[in-house]
């Protein structure tokens, strides 16, 4: 291959310096995901780490800028240096030291040796970060090919998710200014506008940036925003003017981080739309903002669940209460697959997505794909199951078009036909709890049922101290369950969830099973989905942030309760 066809030469490697964006990983670009898809080494400190590792593929060399962080056994000093060399360990991370951050160009360096493509991640905007000119200059004095993947700068990623506009339709002027670093020509220039500013600061020091443009001539009723932590969950804003925001700091109880690094977003100005900021604010007022919700179920099945509910603002904390075993005896199971092969069936149901994940390991085991399903019909009993059909290359003949269950899909099941059914038999491949609702009702309609344990459920081990304190101490806002079992196992493995913890069913038979282990339920389902379960707790968060603010108090969640508030269980 002609050596101009290859990005980077095998001797020097490529480098992509991209922007992770203010913190919330959707702000990622398209090309920023590709690029980090195809790193060999991933550079960057362990916020932005936070940010973009789920993106890296599985065996990226991880590299810590972070001053203080331990290194890795696979990374020596170089001699006479105490600087970490890289060496990348093919299908697994590796975690690297860096002593301090100054020290990222020669990390880059190092990773980029022999053919590595490296992407060096910042946080914001590349073009803003303090270190990344530096850099890319001892990229370009090495020879080393890079190129530059743009991110949303903190300055204005975090106004847009506080809901300020920084400019109105008379497009007003805006400026940027960093407190940590602004000289007094800066603070005079700034001050003599009536324009927008955009500061970027620390809880240490936006007071003191407050009082620099009172001093350069702005009035001290001049409108101003202060935000924390934007474009996360953890996100608070705080509304005020130049002469009184360090009261309202210090009445909101606002400390600094114990470094005095914790950094803000301040807007300030008068046609900057801060005084529309109620209105404006999209971002946290989502029904759930800052929820921590507790999602009991296995982790595959938690994942469509979570993401939803972090589309309502909040911050899912998964515990698998089930864990999923082998039948003790798979003679049952192989044979069934066997005649599914050789045309002993006509239908074959899926009730869950672990009955789709079973079978299709049984396909693989003999050697067996999608193609095995040819001329049987298959029925899946809600959305997620057909979803891990299609993910397995089979489209689902049959899926409720009512209630996604097995009253459900019995409902839309046709009786058997000998003139149209050439076949008379059902392979129904379920857990070894399941109930005989299906099984009953196939035969009622004239089927034969091969009721066929694909997978056993067992009572999962029990999460990690820290998780079990937050549930019975009422850390969490509140808590999902999906089944019946999910109460019991969640009880069992951790406790019973706080009095405070607002309590959610997917249907009556778990509320009745909630009840019977002395909780309150707060939240039904109106039909059995964990789309409308989450859904329906989403509605719950806006009712309550709604009363709180026709009667003037603040917004708080379930969780932030006084210390000693009690709720006694529904009677109801």
């Amino acid at each position: 291959m002609s050596p101009t066809t290859l990005p980077a030469g095998p001797e020097h490697g490529h480098v992509t310096f991209l922007g992770a964006g203010p913190g919330d990983p959707g702000l990622l670009t398209l090309r920023a995901v590709e690029a980090l898809a195809n790193a060999d080494v991933l550079v960057a400190g362990h916020e932005v780490l936070d940010v973009v590792r789920a993106h890296a593929r599985a065996g990226v060399a991880i590299v810590n800028t972070d001053p203080g962080s331990s290194a890795d056994l696979s990374a020596d000093p170089a001699p006479g240096t105490g600087t970490p060399q890289l060496t990348v360990v093919d299908g697994t991370s590796t975690t690297v030291g860096a002593p301090a951050e100054r020290d990222a160009a020669h990390l880059v360096m190092e990773a980029a040796r022999g053919g590595r493509r490296v992407v060096r991640a910042v946080s914001g905007d590349p073009g803003l970060d303090t270190y990344a000119a530096e850099e890319m200059l001892a990229c370009a004095a090495a020879g080393v090919p890079f190129e530059v993947v743009p991110g949303i700068a903190a300055a204005v990623g975090v106004p847009a998710y506080a809901g300020v506009p920084l400019r109105d339709a008379q497009g007003a002027d805006v400026r940027f200014v960093d407190a940590r670093t602004a000289s007094d020509r800066c603070w005079t220039e700034v001050g003599a506008s009536d324009g927008t500013v955009v500061v970027s600061a620390s809880l240490d020091s936006v007071a003191a940036a407050a009082g620099e443009l009172v001093s350069a001539g702005r009035k001290p009723d001049t409108p101003m925003t202060v935000t924390v932590a934007g474009t996360t969950t953890r996100q608070r804003t705080w509304s005020a003017t130049l002469g009184t925001i360090a009261q309202t700091l210090k009445q909101a109880k606002v400390l600094p981080s114990p470094d005095g690094g914790r950094p803000v977003i301040a807007v300030v100005g008068e046609r900057s739309a801060t005084a529309q900021r109620d209105q404006l604010s999209w971002f946290e007022s989502k029904p759930l903002f800052g929820w921590k919700v507790l999602v009991p179920r296995t982790k595959e099945q938690a994942v469509s669940l979570s993401d939803q509910l972090r589309s309502y603002g909040a911050v899912p904390h998964e515990v698998p209460t089930i864990a999923v075993e082998p039948p003790r005896t798979p003679q049952q199971m192989e044979r069934a697959v066997k005649g599914l092969v050789t045309g002993r069936y006509e239908w074959i149901a899926f009730t869950s997505v672990n009955a789709v994940k079973a079978v299709r390991e049984k396909f693989e085991e003999y050697g067996l794909d999608a193609r095995a399903f040819a001329g049987i019909k298959v029925a899946a009993v809600g959305e997620q199951t057909a979803k891990a059909l299609i993910a397995f290359g089979v489209k689902p003949d049959l899926v409720p078009s009512g209630e996604q269950s097995a009253a459900g899909l019995l409902e839309d099941w046709p009786p058997y036909d000998p003139v149209f059914d050439p076949i008379d038999r059902v392979f129904l491949p379920r857990a070894d709890i399941a109930t005989e609702t299906l099984v009953a009702g196939l035969i009622e309609l004239g089927w034969e049922v091969d009721d066929v344990t694909a997978y056993r459920t067992v009572r999962a081990s029990p999460p990690p101290a820290e998780t079990r304190e937050a549930i019975k101490g009422g850390g969490f806002d509140a808590v999902l369950f999906t089944s019946s079992s999910t109460v019991r196992n969640l009880v069992g493995i951790a406790g019973k969830p706080h009095n405070v913890t607002v309590i959610a069913c997917i249907g009556p038979a778990t509320a009745k099973t909630a009840e019977e282990h002395g909780l309150r339920v707060d939240v039904m389902a109106p039909e059995p989905s964990v789309l409308k379960l989450a859904e329906a707790l989403a509605d719950f968060g806006a009712r309550r942030r709604a009363a709180a603010v026709e009667a003037g108090d603040p917004v708080t969640r379930p969780s932030e309760r006084r210390p000693g508030a009690r709720r006694r269980r529904s009677t109801t």
